[in-house]
């Protein structure tokens, strides 16, 4: 068996699409634009790089993009006043402080003070419980390009048994939750979980999001089953150089599994179409209209 491929590239461009779709039928029947305001402390270098990255995607869909740039010693105080300042601006429908935040930067107290209608993240305290609650929630990008991508490959999930590898804040626990909500037999497993590829072969569906390159093989996967690889993780070549490898090992893998995503070009680039799919859907929520379908959970 070789896997079908999820191209992770061309399913965010489709959502990109359908974003600009939204954000144009915004502009031309309400007079208003979605704006995102990115908060970028320090000088990070693949922070940089990801801020340019949703900068420039922010404003191909057509959305004000707004970024606010600031010293790397700037104060909590000051941080957290440009962040009340913020939520209190009508233009400004989607907030996102760029993470990790300098150490002498508490990133709970901060992320917590965004507006949760506003935390296009879905960091906030809030929207992990109304998550988690099957409530109406901003929900957190990763996890939900990964369930758009689960749910066009096999239409209804409904039934399937899931193993989420991985229990952080971020992927692992919303995932879990966003695939119940999805009528899933969901398995939370970790790097500490007793006899954790016997665990894995019993999924139809296994995400890995646990953070050791190729730590998933394919004598884990049962036959048929989809993987979705979020790991990212940059490993040294043999002759030299690095490349970038996920947390499933790609070739064994898919030599069992019905589909998977690669990496590069699989959950990464459904992350900022996601980001951009929030920042529409709080835009409508804020302005008291019907939410574009098939854009959140």
């Amino acid at each position: 068996m070789t896997a079908t491929v999820i191209d992770g590239k061309a399913f965010a461009a489709k959502v990109r699409a359908e974003v600009a779709k939204g954000v144009a039928k915004l502009k031309e029947e309400q007079g208003i634009t979605p704006g995102l305001a990115v908060v970028l402390v320090g000088e990070d270098p693949a922070s940089q790089v990801y801020v340019r990255s949703k900068g420039k995607m922010t404003v191909e869909v057509g959305m004000n993009s707004i970024e606010h740039k600031l010293d790397v010693d700037t104060s909590e105080a000051d941080l957290l006043a440009l962040i009340a300042q913020l939520n209190s601006d009508p233009e400004i429908h989607g907030i996102l402080v760029q993470l990790p935040l300098p150490d002498h930067l508490d990133s709970d107290l901060v992320i917590n003070s965004i507006d949760p209608a506003k935390d296009v993240d879905g960091f906030h305290i809030s929207n992990v419980g109304l998550l988690g609650t099957g409530q109406k929630s901003m929900v957190p990008c990763t996890p939900l390009g990964s369930l758009m991508m689960l749910r066009d490959h096999h239409g209804s999930l409904s039934g399937m048994n899931a193993v989420v590898i991985g229990r952080s804040n971020i992927v692992g626990k919303p995932m879990a939750q966003l695939l119940l909500g999805d009528s899933c037999t969901v398995t939370i497993a970790h790097s500490r979980t007793k006899d954790l590829p016997d665990v894995v072969r019993q999924a139809d569906i296994v995400v890995a999001a646990v953070g050791r390159p190729q730590m998933v093989q394919g004598d884990w996967i049962k036959p048929g089953a989809t993987v979705i690889d979020v790991g990212i993780n940059r490993i040294e070549k043999p002759e030299g150089g690095t490349r970038l490898v996920g947390d499933a090992d790609y070739d064994s893998c898919a030599a069992v599994a019905g589909a998977i995503t690669p990496v590069p070009g699989g959950v990464g680039p459904m992350t900022i179409a996601c980001l951009l799919a929030n920042t529409l859907t709080a835009c409508c929520r804020a302005n008291g209209l019907s939410e574009p379908e098939g854009l959140t959970a």
